[in-house]
């Protein structure tokens, strides 16, 4: 193994090794920011607690135009490990330990860099992606939003505070120059390989109301709440394939689930109510707000009550011919900096969130996101060095 592998390994070992499962998110600003603020001597270092256990750390060295993101939280192990989760194994092909591929590999290989490597680097650790309560990235794009091109970066802006949620304290100072980052660089499981467009995700409840009563009798269209939503599930099952024919970027159609169908209380009572969870994760081109309008009107009478309990954008953002301008100037700067370029996948990530704030943004990481969530989870040595040394390599040259 080389020196910058057998680094990475030391600094997996350790974050492995502190537990920050989401749910239940008992993290700090100590424990694993300790860690982090301990190993980044020589960068300026901001650590943020935006409550309920989300914690962001910036760190910045010199004056670069990139941004690297990674977060730290993990999913909650199950009973199917084999092992302790948060005891790091290392066999001659894998990495194994709870979030070593989702995604704290990439998290230590950057660390790992940041040491052996005395170059320009921004860093973003976040402690939230995990659950459907996301307060780090947008805390810090409220703190330090893209400006307008010629206006230069500055020093904070004090919105965070505005909304309730704690300001960077001392603000973090970012490079100066035009607009803000040029780019910012997501580290998710994309098997080294750069990921400049994926899906949104939406996740939506339904309420159906009816009218309980016998069941022998003849019922009108509207009588019973469950066969309200059999009848908007058959229609919404159609509207799914009527969208096959959609494409960006390599994706097709839109991608929905029926997740839970609760209601009723027996067969031969009419059910006075029900209960529908979905979700869906359109392309880019998909107009979120035009989806769940679509969606609601399906059947009649239409639900009683409607909400949408979820929403991340898609990659890149925008409408149609924006999203695919940011795919084609993330694609540039992926071969600038001398990245494999993959296809665009299903899973969602926060380098959406960029993208909807105005940054360019795309992902790249070590690892399979087919062992991400997984009892025993893995990430290949030989993909977490390749990985290292790249951003050793974009670093090294000045172009980070």
């Amino acid at each position: 193994m080389s020196a910058l592998l057998d680094a990475t390994l030391d600094h997996l070992r350790a974050l492995v090794g502190f537990d920050t499962r989401n749910p239940p998110r008992a993290i700090d600003t100590g424990g694993i920011f300790d860690y982090l603020r301990a190993q980044l001597s020589g960068f300026t270092v901001t650590v943020t607690d935006f409550g309920a256990g989300a914690v962001s750390l910036h760190a910045v060295r010199g004056t670069p135009r990139y941004l690297f993101n990674v977060h730290l939280d993990t999913v909650p192990d199950s009973p199917a490990w084999t092992a302790d989760p948060h005891t790091l194994r290392v066999t001659d092909k894998h990495a194994i330990g709870l979030g070593a591929c989702d995604i704290k590999g990439a998290a230590a290989a950057l660390l790992a860099v940041a040491n052996a490597s005395d170059g320009d680097m921004a860093l973003l650790f976040s402690s939230d992606e995990e659950a459907n309560d996301p307060r780090c990235i947008a805390g810090f794009l409220r703190a330090f939003p893209l400006l307008p091109s010629g206006e230069g970066r500055g020093e904070g802006t004090g919105e965070a505070g505005r909304s309730g949620e704690p300001e960077p304290s001392p603000p973090t100072p970012l490079p100066k120059g035009e607009g803000c980052y040029q780019a910012v660089i997501v580290a998710e499981p994309t098997k080294g390989e750069v990921v400049l467009a994926h899906r949104g995700i939406q996740s939506v409840l339904m309420r159906f109301a009816g009218h309980a009563g016998h069941a022998s009798g003849e019922q009108k269209a509207g009588d019973s709440a469950l066969h309200q939503v059999v009848r908007w599930g058959d229609a919404a099952l159609d509207f799914v394939v009527a969208q096959s024919h959609e494409r960006f970027g390599g994706l097709t159609g839109l991608r929905f689930n029926i997740g839970r169908i609760e209601g009723g209380i027996k067969a031969n009572m009419i059910a006075p109510t029900a209960e529908v969870r979905f979700g869906m994760r359109p392309l880019p081109t998909m107009h979120p707000d035009t989806l769940l309008k679509q969606l609601r009107a399906l059947a009649e009478p239409e639900p009683a009550h409607f909400e949408e309990t979820f929403r991340g954008p898609s990659l890149p953002a925008g409408d149609t011919a924006r999203a695919e301008e940011r795919r084609l100037a993330a694609r540039d700067i992926a071969d600038e900096l001398e990245l494999p370029v993959g296809n665009a996948v299903d899973f969602w990530t926060e380098a959406a969130l960029f993208s909807a704030a105005g940054h360019l943004a795309f992902v790249y990481g070590p690892g399979d996101i087919a062992q991400a969530h997984s009892a025993d989870e893995w990430v290949e040595l030989d993909q977490l060095q390749r990985y290292a040394e790249s951003i050793q390599r974009i670093v090294d040259r000045g172009l980070a």
